[in-house]
């Protein structure tokens, strides 16, 4: 089995804010806890559960994934072998023990110390299942993170003509979001989390009457699914798929 993805950052300015806006369009359930970092509880009774904060000075903002494992400082020393670039290292908090760096392509990836649970309260809002990585060596990136962290992959898209490069991956436990690792579209490195909703079109129309931006209308990437982006007011990439 591999590492479970059992936790989502939300790194921008005004945090406040940005609870007020996913609160208003998910139903999610926010609460402030020490040094200002502010909790979410989804309240869908699946997916993971997050948090968002403000960057530190001369940080920046976007999305960060967490990923649990019984050892924090192996986890990291192996993806520092495997060409990552510690940002953060192991730090013990009262509530959690993690670290932070970015990989090959400079994509921020939390590790937090656990045993591959995320738990999240009973609910139907909306759930956070799935999160995808982009960047410029999609390929490489499949090695890194089946290395890493022992992720599944399934090639789905290969690029035949120049076309984008993609695979699905399934982390193997039983909780916690899955996702997928491919081509970034704009060349730079990218993390974006995806809820889980009934209507893309729905809830990007209701995201833009809260201010934020429409990146990508609702579009079909297969005959099952369909998926969009939006920027918060913030400045915060988020996905939308169903």
């Amino acid at each position: 089995m591999g590492n479970a993805i059992t936790w989502f950052e939300l790194v921008g300015p005004e945090p406040e804010e940005t609870a007020d806006f996913y609160s208003d369009l998910f139903g999610w359930h926010t609460e402030e806890a020490e040094r200002g970092y502010i909790l979410i509880d989804t309240h869908s009774g699946s997916g993971m559960n997050g948090g968002i904060v403000a960057p530190p000075p001369k940080g920046t903002s976007g999305s960060i994934i967490y990923v649990q494992g019984p050892d924090v400082q192996a986890m990291l020393d192996r993806a520092v072998s495997l060409g990552a670039e510690m940002r953060m290292p192991v730090t013990e908090m009262a509530m959690v023990t993690f670290a932070l760096f970015t990989d090959p392509w400079g994509n921020r990836i939390g590790l937090m110390q656990g045993d591959g649970d995320a738990p999240v309260s009973a609910g139907d809002n909306p759930s956070v299942d799935w999160i995808e990585i982009g960047c410029a060596e999609p390929e490489k990136a499949f090695d890194f993170y089946r290395d890493l962290f022992g992720w599944t992959m399934e090639t789905d898209m290969s690029g035949e003509a120049g076309g984008p490069i993609h695979a699905s991956f399934s982390t193997g436990a039983g909780g916690g979001a899955r996702g997928g690792i491919g081509s970034s579209r704009d060349g730079e490195p990218h993390v974006d989390v995806y809820a889980h909703v009934d209507d893309v079109a729905k809830y990007l129309e209701m995201a833009e009457g809260l201010d934020a931006t429409i990146v990508m209308p609702a579009m079909k990437v297969d005959d099952e699914t369909e998926i969009g982006l939006f920027t918060d007011p913030q400045g915060g990439t988020f996905g939308l798929y169903s």
